[in-house]
């Protein structure tokens, strides 16, 4: 008997963790809709975001993580605030902050692909507008914190960051693949990349504009190498638009012959 139990419990157990596998991988290839993602995390994270989306309590919707996501990005730019004018320790609030921004602005649209009801276009046009809006904040509260010329690293930040949110856009727009990621670096790794010098900055103060400064030439960098590879994409649309057009005239020549 104790035999035919354990044995009952054993056959639960695998038919429990085959049942697992097939919703974590049902869950991925359903995240993954019409998103291709480069970035050095992308592996862990898409693991996360798979699990994530079938725990989401069905009253919860896309947009509503859309809100919680924004409200991370208006956690980071108070915590600025608060470093300014109460105490650099406040500036610790930004890394939960970039954990609410990452939970948020990861799932909204990913979440729609799960429960199957995507608004493909206007899901893009508003992530796009409340990442833009998110960026403008979090810069702003940069140029509060930060002491005399150093403002202007939170202004190049936020030029720089939406350069390449255009790069990323315009990627979309001729290649037909819509990738958030420029190379290996997408939104998480910024995120750590700033909480990190952030966290930095509350331990060993100045340490903050230096840090942002080099994030900024980092940036400039990286967005010089993908508007590069933008222009080769480009380039290569319009050679295949003008053969398929000769083909197309052609055929009509011979057609009209």
């Amino acid at each position: 008997m104790a035999t035919f139990v354990t044995g009952y419990k054993n056959h639960s157990k695998e038919t429990e963790m085959n049942t697992t596998k097939k919703n974590m991988a049902k869950s991925l290839r359903l995240i993954a809709t019409d998103r291709q993602r480069t970035n050095i995390l992308r592996a862990g994270e898409q693991k996360s975001i798979a699990y994530l989306v079938q725990k989401i309590p069905s009253w919860i919707s896309s947009d509503g993580l859309t809100a919680i996501g924004s409200f991370g990005n208006l956690m980071v730019a108070a915590s600025f605030v608060m470093g300014a004018y109460l105490s650099r320790y406040w500036l610790l609030i930004s890394i939960i902050g970039f954990i609410i921004n990452w939970f948020g602005d990861s799932l909204d649209g990913r979440l729609a692909y799960y429960r199957r009801s995507p608004r493909k276009w206007y899901g893009f046009s508003l992530d796009v507008t409340v990442d833009w809006i998110g960026t403008i904040l979090i810069g702003l509260g940069f140029t509060i914190y930060a002491p005399g010329v150093w403002k202007y690293a939170g202004f190049m930040f936020v030029v720089f960051y939406g350069w390449e949110m255009i790069t990323a856009q315009l990627r979309y727009k001729i290649g037909g693949q819509y990738s958030i990621d420029s190379g290996i670096f997408g939104p998480t790794e910024v995120r750590l990349l700033l909480a990190g010098i952030i966290t930095f900055e509350v331990f060993v103060p100045g340490s903050l504009q230096y840090l942002a400064a080099a994030a900024c030439i980092f940036l400039l960098f990286s967005n010089f190498v993908e508007t590069r590879k933008l222009l080769i994409l480009a380039d290569t649309r319009d050679k295949e638009d003008r053969m398929a057009k000769e083909k197309e005239q052609n055929a009509s020549r011979k057609e009209n012959a």
